[in-house]
């Protein structure tokens, strides 16, 4: 059954917190947090599990007082998630998503470019920035349905405040020596290094860690930074100025003949190669070219890379339309061993963190819980994606990778899908809630299903 495993991977979680009480607090809200019916405010979830006229301030104090770690959850979890990612490497997909907010006394939140933006002008939005590393399980390679991404981590990435017009040389001097040091670069650089010691203490020291990330990642700070058995595999762009080793006997580091992405696509001397990879449901044909041992000089300086373009995909926008194609794709890999259709599939695999920031943000609600204090803005959301990440889990070890009976019929208007979705799972979730009270009893819960949505109508 769905929801005793869940709950058995959320007992993963007692050695995180000090107290058995502080776990209670946490597994209780874990549970609450994808049961709630409507907006996920802490509030809403206490009422949700029959806890509104119980005293509240000890559910706050779990994220603003109490010492644990919230990356911990991640770790604890970490063992499950890889029984599912066999082969030489870890895959990772590595992305920054925005939590808006509204209250201006939130202490990490900050404007920021609104990703949503028309290509003809710039918004900004104000609220929250964390960084998501998932674990991409590559399910296609037994079932026929797309790869899940499973969270490993999820951290809050805030920017420095700038100083007033009032602050001093000395404070402005500062600013701009610590920016240098705690920008988005430098916090994904700490994560992926944090993230390899946890690989480590799970038993998988012995395999390397491929991370996927796009444009943004692709820079000096990760790109020159020495990361021990961690791979990157980035989007980089067209116009990109990159070179070949000089030739031996030269004093010369970098040859003096440079040339972009684009016009290694436009070179005709430069075979196209075709391969079939996992993509949008079913396995299809993929074009691409391939160049070893290329420098980046302004870039990874010294380092060797291997450099990927891959042909525009066609596809049409209605049965009868006419034939389309995309953008072309520009990857930049530090790792020359793995096979160049490895690589790829990885990289068509990225895609299931998108898929992760929908379902947090519009099927979970990560973000909407009110919280002022500096450790609850960290932690709350972290709890609520790790629950996330076990939920997911635990449908793969219950149910498998397909849509199977267990589940609810999909409505008519909807395509046949292979996967469960996450709203599969948590219907799925709250039915099982519902029919088995002594479970809702063990966590010291009056709710119901009825109480649920009673709370959501309150």
């Amino acid at each position: 059954m769905l929801l005793t495993r869940f709950l058995a991977l959320l007992s993963l979680w007692r050695p995180v917190f000090p107290q058995d009480r502080s776990f209670q607090r946490a597994v209780r809200q874990a549970v609450g947090a994808l049961l709630v019916v409507g907006s996920a405010t802490l509030t809403r979830i206490l009422a949700g599990l029959g806890r509104d006229q119980q005293d509240w301030s000890a559910e706050y104090k779990l994220h603003a007082r109490t010492e644990w770690n919230e990356q911990a959850l991640f770790d604890a979890l970490l063992p499950s998630a890889l029984a599912h990612c066999p082969g030489p490497f870890v895959p990772l997909a590595l992305d920054d998503t925005r939590l808006r907010k509204t209250g201006k006394r939130i202490p990490t939140a900050f404007w920021q470019r609104d990703p949503l933006s028309p290509p003809f002008r710039m918004n900004l939005q104000w609220g929250l920035r964390f960084l998501q590393a998932s674990l991409l399980l590559p399910l296609h390679r037994k079932h026929k349905v797309n790869a899940r991404a499973v969270p490993v981590r999820f951290v809050t990435a805030p920017s420095l405040k700038k100083p007033g017009a009032k602050a001093t040389v000395q404070e402005q001097a500062r600013f701009r020596e610590q920016r240098q040091q705690y920008n988005l670069s430098q916090q994904s650089v700490s994560l992926l290094i944090g993230l390899r010691k946890s690989l480590d203490q799970a038993g998988v020291a012995h395999k390397r860690l491929l991370m996927a990330g796009e444009g943004s990642f692709c820079n000096r700070a990760l790109f020159r930074t020495p990361l021990e058995r961690i791979e990157l595999l980035c989007r980089t762009r067209a116009d990109v100025r990159l070179c070949r080793p000089a030739p031996a006997g030269s004093r010369r580091i970098y040859d003096e003949e440079k040339f972009t992405p684009e016009h290694v696509r436009q070179e005709e001397s430069i075979p196209w190669q075709s391969t079939k990879l996992w993509h949008g449901g079913k396995r299809r044909k993929l074009r691409y070219k391939e160049l070893d041992l290329v420098l980046w000089q302004s870039g990874a300086g010294r380092r060797p890379l291997r450099l990927l373009v891959v042909a525009p995909v066609p596809y049409r926008r209605t049965p009868r339309s006419r034939l389309s194609y995309r953008r072309s794709a520009y990857l930049l890999s530090t790792d020359r061993s793995t096979p160049v259709i490895q690589l790829l599939q990885v990289y068509l695999d990225r895609w299931e963190i998108e898929v992760n920031h929908r379902e947090e943000k519009t099927t979970l609600g990560v973000g909407q819980a009110q919280l002022w204090s500096r450790k609850s803005v960290a932690r709350q959301p972290a709890l609520v994606v790790a629950a996330y990440s076990a939920l997911l889990l635990a449908s793969l070890e219950v149910y498998g990778a397909t849509r199977k009976e267990a589940y609810r019929i999909l409505p008519k208007w909807r395509r046949p899908s292979q996967r469960p979705s996450c709203l599969d799972l948590v219907a799925l979730l709250r039915q099982q809630w519902h029919e088995w009270p002594r479970t809702a009893a063990a966590l010291e819960s009056d709710s119901s299903y009825q109480q649920m949505i009673l709370s959501a109508a309150a």
